[in-house]
């Protein structure tokens, strides 16, 4: 047994998906110690914000591996080969979100559930949301990705039944920049029900909707 960490191998049993890793304040030895663990116990490694230093090198000695740069998601091992599509979407309000929505969705995949994205939908131009709305109806779960004031959700949330979970994001101007503006408008949301995760928590909001799908009847 490591000394310096201990991976929960019984985490997948009780509540239906392993242990994921956060990288960003782990060493490159740390990173290369924990993928080793997981090896030897046939699994493949899921690392949320892992530097692109640290990446190059991880892919220098594991293979096969996935890296989004966008995102900083890595991955030791192998994507599933089977995946569930049509239970969530990924709804964001601009471009500047794409480090949420690659986040989320590369989350969801390594759980096996293909997510749908509809990007650049903000609420500035509405009608790009409105235009997709009869599509959003067939989804079980969506995620919606905001920053700045992070009204997309609540616009969602008046128009669509499904549960939504809002993402704030750390993208704007001044006093939005920090993703905070975002958080509060989303818990104050005149929508009811909508359930919101931490700022830039974009694996967090992924493992809720896997949460809700995989306990649907």
């Amino acid at each position: 047994m490591n000394e310096n960490f201990r991976i929960d191998y019984q985490r997948e049993e009780r509540i239906g998906f392993q242990e994921v890793v956060f990288g960003a304040s782990k060493t490159i030895a740390q990173l290369d110690a924990i993928i080793r663990d997981f090896q030897q116990h046939g699994k493949s490694t899921l690392i949320t914000r892992v530097q692109k230093e640290k990446a190059d090198v991880l892919c220098e000695n594991f293979s096969p591996c996935f890296y989004d740069v966008t995102s900083q998601i890595f991955l030791a091992g192998q994507f599933p080969t089977t995946t569930i599509e049509g239970e969530i979407a990924i709804l964001s309000g601009g471009t500047s979100d794409q480090y949420l929505v690659d986040e989320i969705y590369h989350t969801l995949h390594f759980v096996g559930r293909k997510a749908a994205r509809f990007q650049d939908i903000g609420v500035a131009g509405v009608h790009r949301l409105l235009g997709n709305i009869e599509a959003l109806r067939k989804f079980k779960v969506l995620i919606v990705v905001a920053g700045f004031e992070g009204a997309l959700p609540t616009v969602v949330g008046g128009l669509l039944p499904q549960p939504i979970i809002a993402v704030p994001a750390s993208v704007g101007y001044g006093v939005s920049a920090g993703g905070k503006a975002a958080l509060y408008s989303m818990l104050s949301s005149c929508a009811n029900g909508i359930s919101v995760v931490n700022i830039d928590n974009g694996y967090g909001a992924a493992m809720a909707a896997f949460r809700i799908v995989s306990n649907l009847k």
